[in-house]
């Protein structure tokens, strides 16, 4: 049985996540919680009340099942009440009738090569040429060109014309960034053009943001100013200002084969480096150990991370890690030895009580798995071997002293060893399942790389810290002596050379170990979300066994185990016999696509072969999707298994498994015997008329436009078609237009 006292705060968060689950699954059939909440929390007082009168167990259990059932009831309430689509005046309300609207930027800017992406936050718009208020998200992109500023935190916009709704994912299997926006309650996109916005204002929401953020891009200034060579800059700037802008793609691609990915996001990793350091430094003063040690302690250590926090411009991962270890710091302060898991839950409740969608945030889900699969499994796995005490036993007292100093010294440094690698092995195992769900693939590297580069990386973090010291430094003696300050400008240009090259080393480290183990990473993962929750209950009922040492548990993991391998078998026979043709949807691109079970044959319609991108983000999350064991791309129908007729220019007849296709790409002209077909694509805005597809190809088949078609010539031809009796279908706004070939 589980002795529920020393962890109170477990107990508490669990009913509380599970109503923010059953509100993300069932929101929208749930009537107004609030009065519910209220109702429940005064009736759980009056039993409480009713239960310390009580000399039997059942009164004190009667309120304790009551307080979990309000706890969960709040989750769904809290949840509820921080859904903004639901307030009266929110932009769904009002579709395409806005005119104009007056927003401010709530967000860091993203630059991309050729756009601005940002986020901003509606207060008003005009419909019917009157203004009111209103409330709302909106993800913008604006072009990215030297006339073009790029949005500042706090700029406020005047912007003609009305938003779209977030599209869902196009193509399947792609990542669903709808849900993912609105999971920070931004419902809506709008790429504006510079001529469609005004800048009215800087007022910004939060000016303690506004301060930290701009104390961000200072200090990245400085980054920029020392640290010379592109690449390392990028990596110095992510690594501790978490600034990420200028990380190219085959950067993040490196760290991602080899499992290093958290190294570049500023989070637990750099906030506990500064907890440590603070505390190492204070455990080295006198008189540790008086009443007032622990209170300055706390302070100090406090005033550090937040600090570190607000100068990394109060980003969210890094405020997570903030109060994370705030919970641990005030825990040590009051003089009790705090249990971390309780420690960790107080933590957890306080950051979804102050937003429950946090839950739904893959950084939370890592973060805290993480420090949980460590604080529980570590210890037990360093207890597997002693290597320090294997080295010591090795000591002899006729040994000269450098013999006995080397086997503590080898002691030592196995010892430092094992502890980072059960650390290492410790953190994936609560973390795997989340691996495999969201980025289908797993490093099986990832010891190996981490080995290195978190220590080489932590280290680097303490000198780019040491830099922005010494700048600030010489900075601040400027103001006195700009001689002084000039003579002193050696020691951060010392500290930026050490930092540039310790970079430059674990980043070639990084790439290195993605060359020479080319085969350690497992990719083109794909399990559903059940799939992903029977993985955790095989590791948590296996890490019960080892714990209880009870054959049942064993059996409860096996049936678990056979359940998934079940799930999988059953959905490859699903998928074995299906057959289906795909108009993918992909800008400015003409791609066709012929699944058969898990093999696929990928044509783009002109001879430039797809991107990396444009297969990375359009092609692959879908054969990921259905554990595709072929992929073959065929540019311009060069090698394609299907029989293809090239006919005039403008139009390619194609037929696959008994679907017949035709590609119209130009003018139909001249006499033409009737052609049926199951589908008719059009691209490259061909220039047809109505009556002469249905002359040649009939009415029944339906009009697909691919993505090389531009919206107006879209609007212009969707009706006219429609009028003359044709089904029509535009990939760019509907997504990939599928045909299911009949078994």
């Amino acid at each position: 049985m589980i002795k529920w006292a020393p962890y109170a705060f477990v107990r508490l968060v669990l009913p509380l996540m599970a109503g923010i689950l059953t509100y993300l699954y069932f929101g929208s059939a749930l009537p107004p919680m609030l009065w519910a909440v209220t109702g429940l929390a005064a009736l759980f007082m009056a039993v409480q009340l009713w239960a310390a009168r009580q000399p039997t167990p059942g009164a004190t259990d009667a309120a304790g099942l009551l307080a979990i059932l309000t706890l969960y009831a709040a989750g769904a309430s809290l949840t509820q009440q921080a859904t903004e689509s639901r307030a009266a005046n929110h932009l769904n309300r009002y579709g395409r009738s806005v005119e104009f609207y007056r927003a401010v930027v709530d967000d860091y800017t993203v630059v991309r090569p050729a756009t601005y992406a940002t986020t901003v936050r509606v207060s008003a718009v005009r419909v019917g040429g009157k203004w009111q208020p209103a409330v709302g998200g909106i993800r913008v992109s604006i072009p990215r060109d030297s006339s073009v500023a790029a949005p500042q935190y706090g700029d406020v916009w005047l912007v003609r014309g009305a938003p779209s709704l977030s599209k869902p994912p196009l193509n399947p299997g792609e990542f669903d960034y709808r849900r993912y926006l609105e999971y920070h309650q931004v419902y809506h996109q709008h790429f504006i053009h510079p001529d469609q916005y005004r800048l009215l204002a800087l007022q910004p929401p939060s000016a303690l943001r506004a301060i930290a953020m701009r104390a961000a891009r200072v200090l990245d200034g400085v980054f920029r100013e020392y640290v010379h060579e592109k690449r390392e800059y990028a990596l110095a700037s992510a690594l501790v200002l978490g600034i990420k802008d200028e990380v190219d793609q085959a950067t993040k691609q490196a760290y991602a084969n080899t499992g290093t990915t958290h190294i570049m996001a500023v989070s637990g990793l750099q906030v506990g480096l500064l907890f440590a350091a603070v505390t190492w430094l204070l455990g080295l003063l006198p008189g540790r150990r008086g009443p007032w040690f622990r209170m300055v302690a706390a302070l100090l250590g406090l005033a550090v991370i937040w600090s570190y926090a607000f100068l990394t411009g109060l980003s969210a991962s890094v405020l997570r890690a903030a109060v994370m270890f705030t919970f641990v710091i005030l825990g040590q302060a009051v003089g009790r030895r705090a249990n971390m898991f309780n420690t960790l839950a107080l933590a957890a409740f306080v950051l979804l009580c102050y937003d429950p969608y946090l839950l739904c945030d893959v950084g939370f889900q890592l973060s805290f798995l993480a420090v949980l699969s460590i604080v529980y499994l570590q210890p037990k796995m360093v207890a597997w071997f002693e290597p320090r005490e294997y080295f010591l036993d090795r000591q002899r007292p006729w040994q000269p002293k450098p013999v006995q100093r080397l086997w503590a010294a080898m002691g030592w440094a196995t010892d430092k060893v094992w502890q980072a690698t059960a650390l290492s092995l410790a953190a994936q195992v609560a973390t795997f399942p989340l691996g495999l769900y969201y980025f289908h693939q797993f490093p099986l590297g990832f010891l190996f790389s981490n080995l290195i580069a978190v220590p080489v990386s932590s280290a680097a973090v303490y000198v780019g810290l040491l830099l922005l010291l010494l700048k600030g430094v010489v900075v601040c003696l400027s103001l006195v002596s700009g001689n002084l300050a000039a003579l002193l400008e050696w020691a951060p240009r010392a500290v930026a050379y050490v930092f540039e090259h310790m970079i430059w080393f674990f980043n070639e480290y990084i790439f290195w170990v993605g060359r020479e183990l080319p085969g350690a990473l497992i990719s083109g993962i794909h399990v559903t979300a059940p799939q992903a929750w029977l993985i955790f209950g095989v590791i948590l009922v296996l890490l019960v066994f080892f714990a209880v040492k009870r054959l049942a548990w064993l059996g409860v993991a096996c049936s678990l185990l056979g359940l998934f391998a079940s799930s999988r078998v059953w959905a490859a026979r699903q998928l074995a016999p299906d057959e289906r043709v795909l108009v993918y949807s992909i800008p400015r691109r003409s791609v066709l696509g012929f699944w058969h079970g898990a093999s696929a044959d990928i044509v783009p319609l002109d001879s430039l072969p797809l991107t990396e991108t444009e297969r990375t983000y359009r092609i692959v999350p879908g054969s990921i999707l259905r554990d595709a064991r072929r992929v073959s791309y065929h540019p311009g129908w060069q090698g394609a298994p299907m029989p293809v007729q090239v006919g005039e220019p403008g139009l390619t007849l194609a037929s696959w498994h008994g679907v017949r296709l035709a590609i119209v790409s130009g003018r139909l002209s001249g006499a033409r015997q009737p052609t049926p077909v199951d589908v008719v694509v059009v691209r490259r805005n061909a220039r047809v008329r109505a009556g002469e597809l249905a002359e040649i190809f009939g009415t029944a088949a339906p009009v697909v436009f691919d993505s090389s078609c531009k919206s107006w010539y879209v609007a212009q031809q969707d009706s006219v078609l429609q009028q003359a009796g044709f089904q029509t279908y535009d990939v760019t706004a509907r997504g990939a237009f599928v045909v299911q070939v009949p078994r």
